[in-house]
């Protein structure tokens, strides 16, 4: 009855996690190609480092430390939960046990993560309520984000004490002689044994089965919750480091389209490719005219903050917030994904620039890049909020009055200076020079 059970609902659980990612992918189909496939070594060497690594993750070295471990937590113990999926489908026990003294070191550092993460776990959550760091506290952040991470790590200390519950009731079931030996290290349910010492070996076994039960339906329960929440970065992180950008943060790409025309006028010879369409949108104005990268930084992003914290404009009181942008991002395309993947004339009367982002979010970001810089998972702000911005500037013909000046100025002077070419150097008549440096 037990496997039968399980396998119901193993079934469900992943065809509905099934049914999400295919939504998921339907949305990203929406959006514009984008190839970076260059360099796959240091493309590697960057996820290793980044993804895995955690690397980022200590520029705030306290923060950074407790993430860190509780990643490379789940990591490990992510094994004992392929090993009792593999025990629920075929209805043994310890399956893996078979690999003998590797066995041993997972499911001893298993043991041990799971504390570290229970700790973890709880220090987050008294820094989201008690401590409460500034960069938690923004107008983008709603009370459905705080309850969001509240879940999540709930859900994650319940599944580290059903995990050292589980095992205490099989190491407790060894020393009852209900089963042969236990296979596998376990120090912390050794070090807890006291607690079911005295009990029945019917009830250290039901003590046993409810943790399992508790353990695996977390976990599947989990991974359907991943998707529709920030928490989402725990399987988008290592394919967004991957395909991030390994040039400078400062470089920004030109559009093809205006690349293109700009090289057809300089050499008049040069003919069009014939297979170029038209370009159907200068930038980005809706989550259509975005590119698949950037649709993943946006579902990869988990609001941590770290780069509304360093954002010089954000510190100065405008109103950019580099984690609203793809906050706001992400949204745009959960409200109307559904509209677009039916029809791709939809129109709800709304878009991502304008209705979601404002002007002003967009000119006042620098371009410095620093939110780039400390981001942990590599999202790439800067080139997002410029694309929007030649939407305003190209399509809209909407740009800060300095801007406009400056874009006439080029026009009519060839110069960004309110100055013909016939007057570009009268400033150098008031320059005088010492007789010396002349003889010179």
């Amino acid at each position: 009855m037990k496997q039968i059970v399980f396998l119901i609902y193993l079934a469900a659980t992943l065809g509905l996690f099934a049914f999400t990612v295919k939504k998921l992918v339907s949305y990203f189909k929406l959006t514009k190609p984008f190839h970076r496939t260059d360099h796959i070594g240091k493309r590697i060497n960057q996820t290793l480092l980044v993804a895995f690594g955690q690397t980022k993750m200590f520029q705030r070295p306290f923060s950074g430390l407790l993430h860190a471990l509780v990643y490379w937590g789940f990591l490990v113990i992510t094994i004992g939960t392929v090993e009792m999926i593999i025990d629920g489908t075929l209805g043994v026990e310890r399956s893996l046990g078979f690999l003998g003294g590797f066995y041993d070191f997972v499911t001893l550092s298993g043991e041990i993560f799971a504390v570290i993460i229970l700790i973890s776990c709880l220090i987050f959550l008294g820094r989201r309520y008690i401590t409460k760091p500034k960069r938690f506290i923004a107008p983008e952040m709603k009370p459905s984000s705080r309850m969001d991470a509240t879940l999540i790590l709930s859900m994650i200390i319940l599944l580290m004490l059903s995990l050292i519950g589980m095992n205490m009731g099989y190491t407790g079931l060894a020393a009852a002689g209900a089963i042969k030996e236990a296979v596998g290290a376990y120090p912390v349910s050794a070090a807890l044994g006291f607690v079911t010492s005295g009990w029945s070996v019917e009830g250290v076994h039901l003590f046993h089965e409810i943790n399992w039960w508790i353990h695996i339906g977390l976990v599947l329960a989990f991974l359907n919750i991943l998707p529709r929440s920030k928490h989402f970065h725990v399987m988008l992180s290592v394919p967004n480091v991957f395909f991030s950008r390994l040039e400078p943060m400062g470089k920004l790409e030109n559009l093809p389209s205006v690349t293109t025309e700009v090289k057809l006028m300089l050499d008049p010879s040069a003919t069009p490719p014939a297979d170029a369409p038209p370009p159907s949108r200068f930038g980005v104005k809706d989550v259509t005219d975005v590119t698949w990268k950037t649709l993943m930084d946006a579902y990869t992003c988990t609001e941590c903050g770290r780069c509304t914290a360093v954002c010089p404009a954000n510190i100065t009181g405008k109103k950019l917030s580099p984690r609203k942008i793809y906050i706001d991002t992400r949204r745009r395309m959960k409200d109307a994904g559904d509209g677009f993947v039916a029809d791709p004339n939809y129109s709800d009367g709304k878009a991502l620039v304008g209705d979601y982002i404002t002007e002003e979010e967009l000119w006042a970001c620098t371009t410095c890049g620093a939110c780039m810089q400390e981001c942990p998972v590599n999202i790439e702000h800067v080139p997002h909020i410029v694309n929007m911005r030649q939407y305003l500037v190209m399509e809209e013909s909407k740009a800060p009055e300095a801007l406009n000046s400056m874009f006439n100025n080029i026009e009519n002077n060839g110069a960004p200076w309110a100055l013909s070419a016939a007057s570009r150097f009268d400033w150098a008549a008031s320059v005088t020079m010492p007789a010396e440096k002349v003889k010179a």
